[in-house]
């Protein structure tokens, strides 16, 4: 099976009222652990890297290591996306090496760290809709700024500067047709999100359904939602760590937004901290330990059985083999036709 589209996978996900995680890779570990997980747990999947990941493994390795990951499980469903693209080149290069999914991030500058105005956000995702359509790839976009900094890209903040307007995010899809909408509801970055269990005071969940409300058609993609647990810190902490304590989304708040249109739910810092819990471990356990083997064998192990609970809790578990995955090639002819359009006025009919 060749990799698939992120859109379908998303339309399916929609059907069946479930979510799908998308999950960030640097090296060949995490592919492994997060195809082991859907493997295991029949689901669908989606694999992504950061511009800051395509240049610390270059594109081809990356690009490689997936698609043996795909070649080695072709029972698995698995879509490769571009995250947080910063400019309609580096979404065009994502395209052209061969990723199923693009996301432009057009709410801030080519620098990834000045928020843009919303004319300029409009102005560069239409332009890779249109270039990725033609190509049957899928667009997600992203309107509102999160807070933090994460692989050198983000706005910092507390995430609640920059809430996303339900009726601007209405105007943002009828003018650009993304397939996704990334949107900003006081998320943030990178582990440190919330100094406290997040309430309705710092995690706009009213805002999300709001936005489902005004744009039933469109799936909406939750960002800087990893869950951070307690009991990961605690072992990163235990074998010589220093994590200051903090909070992450709970798994329920993102099971209300699955309820209410999200249908992408991206996961980094919940598995960098499965991964470097296990390694801290086997360090402090057996410090004679050097071969690489040693350590990257329970990383991997610890962060697959991470993924496959986030699979279940997200609901897509189970979902692995509900439909017949469609080429690329059927899917520009989808967006050609109209069938695909998801702009809102365009989407009701």
């Amino acid at each position: 099976m060749p990799l698939v589209s992120m859109r379908q996978l998303l339309d399916e996900a929609a059907k069946g009222g479930y979510g799908v995680g998308a999950f960030n890779v640097n090296n060949m570990e995490q592919i492994q652990a997060i195809v082991g997980a859907a493997k295991e747990t029949n689901s669908p999947v989606i694999i992504q890297a950061s511009r800051g990941a395509r240049k610390y493994a270059e594109d081809k390795y990356l690009f490689h290591l997936i698609l043996a990951a795909n070649e080695l499980h072709p029972d698995v469903m698995i879509a490769m996306h571009q995250d947080h693209g910063n400019s309609f080149d580096t979404c065009k290069s994502a395209i052209e090496l061969g990723f199923t999914s693009v996301m432009m991030d057009g709410s801030l500058k080519d620098d990834g760290k000045t928020p843009s105005s919303f004319e300029e956000n409009v102005e560069v995702t239409r332009r890779v809709v249109e270039f990725a359509h033609e190509r049957g790839v899928t667009v997600e976009g992203e309107i509102g700024v999160l807070g933090g900094v994460e692989d050198g890209h983000g706005a910092g903040g507390s995430g609640l500067e920059h809430i996303t307007d339900p009726d601007q995010a209405v105007e943002f899809a009828e003018r650009t047709g993304v397939d996704a909408l990334a949107i900003a509801i006081g998320t943030s970055h990178g582990a440190y999100k919330f100094n406290k269990k997040p309430d309705g005071s710092v995690l706009k969940m009213d805002v999300l359904i709001a936005i489902h409300e005004h744009l039933p058609h469109t799936h909406l993609v939750m960002h800087g939602s990893s869950s951070v647990p307690k009991e990961l810190q605690d072992i990163v902490n235990q074998y010589g760590g220093h994590l200051n304590p903090t909070w992450g989304v709970p798994v329920e708040e993102i099971q209300l937004g699955i309820r209410n249109g999200v249908r992408k739910i991206n996961v980094d810092t919940d598995n960098r901290l499965a991964l470097t819990g296990a390694i801290r471990k086997v360090f402090a356990e057996t410090p004679e330990k050097f071969d690489p083997r040693d350590y990257l064998k329970p990383a991997r192990d610890a962060m697959q059985k991470l993924v496959a609970l986030r699979m279940t809790q997200f609901g897509q578990a189970g979902h692995g083999k509900d439909y017949t995955p469609l080429t690329i090639a059927d899917m520009a002819e989808g967006y050609r036709s109209g069938k695909l359009d998801t702009r809102p006025s365009m989407a009701a009919h």
